[in-house]
């Protein structure tokens, strides 16, 4: 990142990954492409400089890096100022305050316009909150997809449609609305849902809080404070279909066994995934066997 600008070629963009806590977790070559760089934009440029400081590198070595702020209010405005330096042949150097620019974070639309530019983009990869908190939670990591920060408004709506997802979701969350969405995830996905609350990673206070929803939502009411992500596990395989008949005849086991008939409908109803009423209409209007007019 030594290179400025230069008549006849194009800079490059490089994402650079910045550790999400422990500052210790800052490859060699994060540090050298923050001394060798002459634009960075910073998502905070205060928090740019403390880290640098603290890592025990100048932004832009003895000749100093122009820092400019690229956060979310200035996006839009600010991605095109940069695609005009870097097709002016600037390298540009993005930072945001902690993991990879573009998830949760800035980003996105600078790479998309360098995309649509032909301008070309390379990363530095660091740590990640996502990944992080997954194979923290003890959750299933073969599939996964990360739902970002959940809406203000419509919680439930949203947390509804996502109900039948059937690979583990990551989200991220502020301490202060932990607690109502939990709330909210436990009333669309169950109470029993398997999930953890995964806050200050790789911090000196780093918890992985593991359990159902509803027992994570009733410890959320307390005090919870710092960077919060929580991994909830994925919907259940659905059961697979049963026959009318052999719904009717589950729920005739079950009497003959001294099951109250309205109970015995309501757990065949549950194992097989299907309306309660749909059970009891098989009970007392059983289908014709074949042949039968």
């Amino acid at each position: 990142m030594t290179e400025g600008a230069s008549e006849g070629r194009r800079g490059t963009l490089t994402l650079a990954g910045i550790p999400i806590g422990n500052g210790d977790d800052a490859q060699p070559r994060l540090l050298a492409a923050i001394e060798g760089a002459r634009l960075i934009a910073a998502e905070d440029t205060r928090r740019l400089r403390q880290f640098a400081a603290r890592m025990g590198v100048r932004p832009g070595g003895e000749e100093g890096a122009r820092i400019v702020s690229y956060y979310d209010a200035n996006e839009a405005r600010r991605a095109a100022e940069l695609l005009a330096e870097l097709e002016s042949g600037t390298d540009v150097l993005l930072v945001t305050d902690a993991g990879m620019p573009g998830v949760s974070d800035p980003g996105y639309r600078l790479v998309a316009a360098c995309a649509e530019a032909g301008v070309r983009v390379t990363a530095i990869p660091g740590p990640s909150a996502v990944t992080t908190a997954l194979v923290l939670s003890g959750l299933p990591t073969d599939r996964f997809c990360f739902e970002g920060f959940p809406p203000r408004k419509g919680r439930v709506r949203h947390f509804a449609e996502l109900a039948a997802e059937r690979r583990t979701m990551v989200f991220f969350e502020s301490p202060h609305r932990l607690a109502g969405t939990l709330e909210a995830m436990a009333e669309a996905f169950g109470a029993d849902r398997p999930a953890a609350v995964c806050r200050e990673l790789t911090k000196t206070y780093e918890e992985v809080r593991r359990g159902p929803l509803g027992e994570l939502a009733e410890w959320a009411r307390g005090t919870v404070k710092g960077e919060i992500s929580v991994v909830v596990g994925g919907a259940p395989a659905a059961a697979p279909a049963r026959a009318p008949e052999d719904l009717a005849a589950a729920v005739a086991e079950r009497e003959a066994a001294g099951v109250p008939r309205k109970q015995a409908i309501q757990e065949v109803a549950k194992e097989a995934g299907v309306p309660k009423r749909e059970v009891y209409a098989l009970v007392h209007n059983p289908p014709a066997a074949d042949g039968e007019d």
